[in-house]
């Protein structure tokens, strides 16, 4: 299946590091050649790029790599195609807008073909892919639940909104989720998801997939909160923890803000 890579951080942040190490997996270390993409929030904003190609191969990939883009939250997707052809719309992060914000997504894993049958309102799919179909749903019941934004209060109930429709989906096969709307970043787990916040006092970190390594201390500042998600853990030498079955975990400047577990059986 797929890899998911999320960023949650309280000061804008780059994630080359991190994104080193996804790449090597996407037809390098490991076999996810069917397309990858990335999602960078500034601000109210949202810089994407999304290559059908393998990451390990795709200049566009290099760039990044390269390119020290800032963002607050990141999403990021390698590719094992199981439903729908291997071609840019299919590319995955899928982004729509609701209450006039850009809200990001993106899925590993597959759900039953019954999912096709769940009517959808004013999202629709581009592609022909489970996982864009499930957004639109979601999104769908998020815009018909709530027509305005919710305020500051109401966080903690849209989170658990966001939890039981994914429980939903859940029930349809294996759902592993990234959701971000530019202030939070929404974690949800059916089979394999981790997570590590990093914080001072920063160590040095050392990737597992390519033998590359960074001092967190001399890039950083004392103050500095930065959480990634990825699908596996993306170093050797740090504990990552890993998300229940059925957990959502929602992050905002770096910080967990909200966590709900399954009642069902896992």
């Amino acid at each position: 299946m797929c890899e998911l890579l999320g960023m949650s951080a309280n000061v804008p942040t780059d994630i080359c590091f991190s994104f080193t190490g996804l790449m090597q997996r996407g037809g390098g270390t490991g076999p996810h050649r069917d397309g990858w993409g990335i999602a960078f929030y500034e601000g109210r904003g949202c810089r994407s790029f999304h290559d059908p190609s393998p990451s390990v191969e795709s200049e566009i990939a290099r760039l990044v790599q390269r390119y020290p883009i800032k963002s607050h939250i990141v999403i990021s997707h390698i590719r094992q195609a199981n439903v729908g052809k291997v071609c840019l719309e299919n590319t995955h992060p899928f982004s729509r807008e609701l209450w006039g914000r850009i809200w990001t997504y993106a899925h590993n894993g597959q759900l039953d073909g019954q999912l096709k049958s769940w009517p959808l309102g004013d999202y629709q799919p581009v592609g022909d892919t489970d996982s864009e179909y499930a957004f639109c749903w979601l999104l769908g019941e998020i815009r018909r639940a709530y027509p305005q934004p919710p305020g500051a209060e109401q966080q903690a109930e849209l989170a658990a909104f966001i939890h039981q429709r994914c429980e939903q989906l859940r029930a349809l096969g294996v759902f592993n989720m990234l959701l971000a709307d530019a202030s939070t970043l929404y974690t949800y787990c059916t089979t394999k998801l981790h997570w590590i916040t990093r914080r001072a006092p920063f160590g040095e970190a050392h990737l597992a997939d390519a033998d590359v390594r960074v001092d967190f201390a001399k890039e950083t500042t004392p103050k500095d909160v930065v959480t990634v998600i990825a699908t596996l853990p993306l170093t050797d030498n740090e504990a990552w923890t890993a998300l229940q079955v059925g957990e959502l975990v929602a992050f905002r400047d770096g910080e967990v803000v909200q966590q709900h577990r399954t009642l069902m059986s896992s």
